[in-house]
């Protein structure tokens, strides 16, 4: 491989948010630890932003920053080179993040009291964004298939023929099932919410993070009407681990969705996002994709890893089928340990992952593993693991 994903960049300086909590959960964690929770990658950045980022900074001024056309241009590239998605510049609203944009829409495409359906379990900021708006959840529950997981789309017509549910939000590929929805689901899908008026905000942050034998679909390349009633969110972040840099591309190709949106942006306060987050972004989309093909490629071997182990010494624990992301959801219920008791001891067993219960009551007795690590610090993960649960 021509790029380094054997080195772990270890955060324990104080600036990590996970390498942070890991400290507060338990102080006394032995070095060489690393946390596999929060979704950003313990990889050395890809060279090419690294100094594609250190030239900036020697040539331009760090002040108020608009959107370049350069920008703009790699967006528009990226979309149609990786996804096979024409869009026009005037569609992309730059935000801090997808996290942000998701609050955004809900406040300015619904209002107080309009139920928001989410498909539970479910990433746990979907949670937040539409209770702390006042809006009204209601969880359409993924269905357990016993190798993965389904959309109950019984269930979400229902939800959506309530007058009084409004919106959507949709995870594709879904956080932390693992799946890649197919085009036809994503066609069931938005006809229900086309029938029913409903609109979709769909998270994609982790689009280009597909495995080997599957294909993501943008929700509005489904059918070509999906896009009158849609919110597209995508990122760098996640592709290129550049979180921090709080730059997110949300597209929106109804002009009268996109005006609410670009208000209801406004009023938060949000104008401009950082210079290095739009530089980062037109580095990483312009420069990076070889990057992204070799990490994708490790990813997957980490996910087969993962399968092998399991299957070899903890039979016990049911792998849901990695499709997309880089989060390997894990079925730890057959050793019949109450959640809040399975957290205790993997934190006295110096284990970090994401407890699954975040993500909703049906998380309970899940756990999230971040694969976005080096093998050597998944092989000694997954050993803790198994000696923790062998007692």
């Amino acid at each position: 491989m021509k790029y380094d994903f054997t080195t772990c960049v270890l955060r324990n300086g104080g600036h990590s948010v996970k390498w942070e909590e890991m400290k507060q959960k338990n102080p006394e964690v032995q070095k060489g630890i690393v946390p596999l929770s929060v979704a950003d990658m313990e990889f050395v950045t890809a060279p090419e932003i690294v100094g594609g980022l250190q030239e900036y900074v020697g040539r331009e001024a760090l002040g108020y920053t608009q959107a370049t056309d350069a920008y703009f241009s790699a967006v528009v590239s990226w979309m149609k080179k990786r996804h096979g998605w024409d869009i026009q510049k005037e569609w992309i609203v730059p935000a801090p993040g997808v996290v942000a944009s998701l609050g955004i829409a809900v406040s300015a495409l619904t209002q107080p009291g309009d139920g928001v359906v989410i498909m539970t379990p479910v990433y746990y900021p979907f949670y937040m964004v539409v209770k702390y708006t006042g809006r009204s959840l209601q969880e359409n529950a993924l269905k357990e298939t016993g190798k993965g997981y389904e959309i109950d789309f019984d269930d979400l017509e229902k939800k959506l023929s309530d007058p009084n549910n409004k919106m959507l939000i949709l995870c594709s590929p879904h956080n932390p099932v693992g799946r890649v929805w197919t085009r036809a689901e994503l066609l069931r899908v938005g006809e229900l919410c086309e029938k029913y008026g409903a609109v979709v905000v769909a998270d994609e942050i982790h689009h280009d993070l597909v495995m080997p034998g599957y294909e993501h679909t943008v929700f509005t390349q489904a059918k070509e009407t999906f896009a009158d009633f849609s919110v597209i969110c995508t990122a760098p972040s996640k592709t290129f681990n550049l979180a921090g840099m709080q730059t997110s591309n949300i597209i929106i190709k109804n002009k009268e969705m996109r005006e609410k949106f670009e208000k209801a942006k406004l009023a938060t306060g949000i104008f401009e996002l950082n210079a290095l987050g739009y530089e980062a972004c037109r580095i990483a989309y312009t420069q990076c994709g070889a990057w992204l093909d070799e990490l994708v490629h490790v990813i997957d071997e980490n996910r087969g890893f993962v399968e092998a182990f399991l299957q070899e010494n903890l039979p016990k624990i049911k792998a849901a089928r990695l499709e997309g992301t880089y989060l390997q959801w894990l079925d730890l219920r057959g050793y019949g340990i109450p959640h809040l008791e399975l957290e205790r001891m993997m934190t006295q067993a110096q284990l970090f992952f994401d407890e699954g219960y975040i993500f909703g009551k049906a998380g309970e007795g899940f756990e999230r593993l971040n694969l976005a690590c080096p093998k050597s610090v998944l092989k000694s993960a997954l050993e803790r693991l198994e000696r923790v649960l062998r007692k």
